[in-house]
């Protein structure tokens, strides 16, 4: 039983729901050349609503082709909507988390959600993150790297991770806005760097504040392969050691050793990196991933497991199944 766990969906139904309901909560759907777009309390505009996200049929068809048993869909980071007020935030959470329920209805062989929570709010995140693992059946919650421009390390998140950690809930870790403030509007360089870059920032603060020291039990997968931060671990590692009074205040351990408990997923199209992430975290860290359907995700991440130098039979079975299959036991 094949798992992927990093998927997108909008629903046709949480689309609707934006188009009629969104603007009574800050969301404005705006018809633009280019697409439908949402456009958060006059602030931060998502990028175009792609009609593929919604098409149920296609993506099963897709998992066919790529050898997916089960597929985790969560919705589109964009649509977080961490921008808006506390009641709003959660009213889209609630609207978004209900389609996904749906969607994955339509197929419950074959789909799981992520549920969507309003950081912004840390009660409501609270309160929407059980009613999702409960009441629909969800298998954990997707979040951005950033509640608007603020780090997840400095949002008060001690709540969320609480909750995640008691209801054995699984948090992919996602990039949102890459960098802002960085000019990298050339060579499609926001998504092919930026997106890594701000994943690297967000574990790193993660790490250091001490959060997977606090709650050890929390289960949390960065996709795109944790960034860049596997790779520089040492370098991270060498900041408490030079500088502990400034690096290594609210932890008693290096960071690598916090790192060898974070799941990541395989999206990152190259067989030496995913070896690299084999040997540095071990392959009981290692998550299948798609990043369906966007075109940087991965068309054969079979294909790229298998292409992997030296990997073991029970290895790839582990990436491939045995770690979901643990992580939604439960």
């Amino acid at each position: 039983m094949t798992y992927d766990i990093h998927a997108h969906c909008i629903p046709h139904s949480f689309r609707t729901w934006l188009e009629t309901s969104g603007h009574a909560q800050g969301a404005e759907f705006l018809d633009t050349e280019k697409g439908a777009r949402v456009r958060f309390n006059g602030g931060f505009t998502s990028g175009p609503l792609r009609e593929f996200l919604g098409d149920t049929e296609a993506r099963i068809a897709a998992m066919d082709r790529m050898g997916i048993d089960v597929q985790v869909m969560a919705g589109w980071v964009e649509l977080t909507g961490y921008d808006l007020a506390p009641s709003s935030g959660l009213t889209l959470s609630r609207a978004q988390n209900d389609s996904l329920a749906e969607e994955a209805a339509k197929h419950p062989d074959r789909l799981l959600a992520l549920g969507n929570v309003p950081l912004q709010d840390p009660k409501g995140a609270v309160t929407e993150l059980e009613r999702a693992m409960g009441e629909l059946g969800m298998v954990g919650i997707q979040i951005a790297t950033t509640v608007g421009d603020v780090w997840l390390d400095r949002a008060g998140l001690d709540p969320v991770w609480e909750a995640a950690e008691s209801l054995d809930a699984l948090i992919v870790l996602h990039p949102m806005a890459p960098l802002t403030g960085v000019v990298l509007d050339r060579y499609l360089m926001d998504n092919a760097v930026g997106r890594p870059a701000e994943t690297t920032i967000a574990l790193a603060g993660l790490i250091n504040e001490g959060v997977f020291e606090r709650y050890p039990g929390l289960r949390l997968c960065a996709v795109h392969g944790g960034g860049f931060l596997p790779y520089q671990i040492g370098r991270l590692d060498r900041s408490h050691q030079a500088k502990p009074e400034v690096a290594a205040v609210n932890t008693s351990r290096l960071p690598s050793q916090y790192l060898s408990r974070i799941y990541v997923d395989t999206v990152v199209h190259n067989p030496a990196a995913l070896r690299f992430l084999v040997d540095t975290l071990g392959a009981e860290q290692i998550l299948l991933g798609t990043d369906y359907p966007f075109e940087m995700g991965d068309e054969d991440p079979v294909g790229l497991v298998d292409s992997v130098p030296g990997l073991e039979p029970g290895q790839r079975e582990t990436i491939l199944s045995g770690n979901a299959a643990r992580l939604f036991a439960s």
